[in-house]
């Protein structure tokens, strides 16, 4: 009857009262059928049951008070009475204790503590309740100013667990920042200060205004709404927004897609922004409680200007009217807090009053020359500008001083590839390029460190970063559209034009070195060529470097690993050679080889002789040479000099492979395709690969190479899962004519959650007499295994390969031809067939139970 009444559209907040009445109602009745009512025991509710709060699946927590000698004389009763409440499906959390028990076990712990703090008598003698309360009152255990503390610090651990975000892509409606639990703190430090039990106390006492009172309860009204229909949808108790719970909430909220947003994007948008105003009023008022209980009110002010002072090391406006009477303070207290690191924050009064007068920052206010000049002083500092930036988005001035910002506060992507909001991705990316200024960081990332600390002009950097992706969800490229933005504010805010023209360039490319180094042959010197003539200097190829990184790095933790980095690094180093050689001076590919050639030898001159050398290097190819680097070139050198030439397979491994992640190579005849297979294997094994490399050798053999690395992004550095590597490639290699082997690995939950459309596409590359396939579907282990049986049924040859996960997407490119020629037109349809009937025919089964995730149409309307 609650959830229905739930379904339609009552009020949670009497719904978790009568769910409290009702197991009120259940328990009380249990209580006397297995234990009477007797005199020397007493029932309790405590914790959010205490409250008279519970919801559908919510843990059910009592206490048994009882006198000393109680227990034995009633323990076959008790035992009666918890056995029958977990019978009828109550989740029980219980504790039997004397009074004296409660007392020691509450000064032990302030978890325990706080749930007696709650208590409230169900069923049994009144005089052992009020015993019970009276000894654990804040005169005899945690006084007010020690359990603040404890709470604060508390408060500070749990945040900790979710990195001090609320932004997850899973969060957590109960205990994440902004979350319930954050609510309930300021109740718990209430009722323990003034005695209070309800956050309109706080009102009573002039701690809350009647507004901020309003915005408290309608943000936990929401919670509870959410945590509500979480507990329904997983039919048990769950305080996790899951993907697919996102999906169902939304829904069943009423949201609905949109032209750019999908509907649980805009349902995800409100929990966040819900998340971001409760905790702008938990810090607020937590600092009042620090300010009330533990700081001298009669401590000196030390007065720094007309507007500011410090008090307590917090900094504060001197007078309330400071921001009615001169808004620009509004924008000046963020570089005030820049140029004194010594302070610890913002008084409680003055992030009340910010909070007030946001709506002073307006068109006007946005155009004074002042103000400007004040953003850009902030841009420049040189230090806190990270720290500052995210304060200026928490306390909600930065999204009124930059509209288009504020329209992406809490802008979630409903995908696994964009790990936080949009407006917390963006700030993340900035504080990347903060910390490449920081010598402090120096060895993190030597290059991008090294580019930023030459800078002239840094905050170009920074605010390339706070454009880049300011236009998500607007519809149509965001790039493009962002650049626009960027310009304009360039402009308006006193930049030259070649600055405010650099600016826009990086926003408007700032993917395409990532797509480059990810989906082109990066070894093909026309690409590297076409890249050259796209940056036209090393200043532009410098900072679009450092974005990359720090786009990349800010997008979602998995995401960067020593692979990238190094891909990413080939690239710039192979970009910024053809800049030295002069744009009309493009790379050869021969003068290319000839230069690997010659490092390759200079690294065998003490292994081998030329003799040796060159009897190798005959059999090998034009393109051999070009796909890899002088330090492998050695390296097969040597294996192949040394081979058995009985055996139809060698087996090559190198834990570090130059290319940040463990290269495996695999010599065998190439009328046995072995991608399949040893793709298989290396899925089945658990192990990620990034890069594949089909390269013939001779008339009738290949050397594929392949650069794995574990689940969590590391390169492979354990000799014995070396060797076990090594043996299983050998032996599936070695079944020949045989299938490639079953991977059974699963997916992970999040990747199952979504039913991505396969779609494969063909572009002619006539230069090198090949064919660029690209895919697109969900990945999954064995994906590449299905891709090599397809390849090889339709006689299709494998020359290269470009493995891209993007979230819950497959995004890889392959490299294929058909007899040394790029494929036909019906060559392309039946490849094309072939592959969708095999690897779409999943994604189809799985599509049979929806969630869906956005559709391509979708994702090309907002510009992905």
């Amino acid at each position: 009857a609650l959830a229905d009444r739930f379904r339609a559209g009552e009020d949670t907040v009497s719904l978790v009262r009568d769910r409290a009445d009702l197991v009120d109602s259940l328990i009380k009745t249990a209580w006397r059928h297995c234990c009477g009512e007797p005199h020397d025991m007493a029932l309790a509710a405590v914790g959010g049951y205490g409250r008279g709060e519970l919801h559908p699946h919510s843990d059910v927590d009592i206490v048994i008070l009882v006198e000393p000698d109680a227990p034995e004389h009633h323990r076959d009763a008790l035992q009666r009475f918890l056995a029958l409440l977990w019978d009828i499906g109550l989740h029980i959390g219980h504790s039997v204790r004397t009074v004296a028990d409660c007392q020691a076990a509450a000064a032990a712990d302030i978890t325990i503590a706080t749930n007696l703090m709650e208590s409230r008598l169900l069923i049994g003698p009144m005089p052992l309740f009020a015993a019970m309360r009276a000894a654990v009152a804040p005169e005899q255990v945690w006084p007010a100013s020690a359990f603040f503390e404890a709470k604060w610090r508390e408060q500070r651990e749990r945040h900790a667990k979710y990195e001090h975000t609320a932004y997850k892509l899973e969060p957590n409606v109960k205990e994440g920042p902004g979350g319930l639990r954050d609510i309930q703190t300021i109740v718990w430090v209430a009722q323990r200060h003034f005695g209070t039990a309800t956050m309109h106390g706080l009102v009573e006492y002039g701690f809350l205004t009647e507004n901020e009172f309003r915005l408290l309860t309608e943000g936990q009204a929401f919670l509870w709404r959410v945590r509500f229909a979480l507990h329904l949808i997983a039919g048990r108790r769950e305080d996790r927004l899951l993907f697919d719970h996102q999906l169902r909430v939304a829904r069943l909220f009423g949201y609905e897609d949109r032209e750019h947003l999908l509907g649980v994007e805009q349902f995800m948008q409100h929990y966040y922004r819900t998340l971001m105003s409760l905790s702008r009023l938990n810090e607020m008022l937590l600092q009042l409680f620090q300010e009330a209980l533990l700081l001298d009110p009669e401590a000196p002010t030390r007065l720094l200007d007309e507007d500011f002072q410090v008090r307590h090391r917090f900094l504060e406006v001197r007078d309330d009217d400071t921001f009615r009477l001169r808004p620009r303070a509004l924008m000046r207290l963020f570089l005030v807090l820049e140029q004194h690191p010594d302070l610890k924050g913002v008084s409680a009064r003055t992030i009340r009053l910010i909070r007030r007068n946001l709506d002073l920052i307006d068109d006007t206010l946005r155009a004074d020359p002042q103000v400007r000049a004040c953003f850009m002083a902030i841009l420049r500092e040189p230090q806190g500008l990270s720290h500052e930036l995210r304060r200026m988005n928490h306390y909600g001035v930065l999204g009124r001083y930059l509209p288009a910002f504020g329209e992406i506060v809490g802008r979630m992507q409903y995908d696994l590839f964009h790990a936080y909001t949009v407006d917390e991705h963006i700030l993340f990316v900035v504080g990347n390029l903060r910390s490449f200024a920081l010598a402090r960081h120096d060895h993190e990332f030597p290059l991008c460190s090294r580019i930023m600390q030459t800078l002239d002009k840094p905050e170009v950097a920074y605010l390339a970063g706070l454009f880049h992706d300011i236009a998500k969800g607007r519809g149509g490229d965001h790039s493009t559209l962002g650049a626009v933005d960027a310009e304009q504010f360039c402009i308006d805010h006193g930049l030259s034009r070649y600055d405010a023209r650099l600016v826009s360039w990086l926003v408007t490319h700032h993917l395409s070195l990532s797509v480059t180094a990810q989906k082109k042959d990066i070894n093909d010197p026309a690409i590297i060529n076409d890249f050259a003539s796209l940056v036209g200097d090393q200043i532009h190829l410098d900072l679009l470097y450092m974005l990359t990184v720090a786009d990349v790095r800010a997008t979602n933790p998995s995401l960067w690993n020593s692979w990238k980095a190094s891909l990413f690094g080939e690239l710039y180093a192979n970009t910024q050679r053809a800049l030295r050689r002069g744009l009309e001076n493009p790379i050869d590919k021969d003068e290319l080889i000839d230069e690997t050639q010659s490092r390759a030898r200079a690294l065998l001159a003490t292994r081998l002789d030329d003799a040796r050398v060159d009897t190798v290097w005959r059999t090998l190819t034009e393109n051999y040479f070009l796909q890899h680097t002088a330090d492998e070139i050695a390296w097969h050198t040597e294996a192949l000099a040394e081979r058995d030439p009985t055996e139809p397979t060698t087996i090559m491994l190198r834990a570090d492979s130059g290319r940040g992640g463990t290269a495996i190579s695999v010599y065998a005849e190439r009328d046995e395709p072995t991608f399949g297979r040893a793709t298989a294997a290396l899925d089945q094994l658990g192990l990620t690969i990034v890069d594949a490399r089909i390269v013939p050798v001779g008339e009738r053999a290949s050397v594929d190479t392949y650069v794995v690395l574990e689940d969590t992004g590391e390169p492979i550095d354990d000799p014995q899962r070396l060797g076990e590597i090594a043996a299983i490639l050998k032996r599936e290699i070695g079944r020949r004519g045989a299938s490639p082997m079953a991977v059974t690995r699963r997916a992970p939950r999040q990747v199952r959650m979504f039913s991505t459309s396969t779609g494969v596409t063909f572009t002619a590359d006539a230069r090198n007499r090949r064919t660029v396939m690209e895919i697109t579907a969900g990945d999954r282990p064995g994906l590449l295994s299905e891709i090599g049986r397809v390849l090889e049924q339709q006689q299709v040859r494998l020359q290269n390969a470009k493995i891209t996960t993007v979230g819950e997407r497959a995004e890889d490119v392959f490299f294929v031809n058909s007899k040394d020629a790029p494929l036909d037109e019906a060559a392309e349809e039946r490849l094309r067939s072939a592959l969708l009937q095999r690897i779409g025919s999943s994604e189809a089964e799985k599509a049979k139970n929806p969630p869906p995730t956005p559709p391509a149409s979708l994702r090309e309307r907002r510009g992905e």
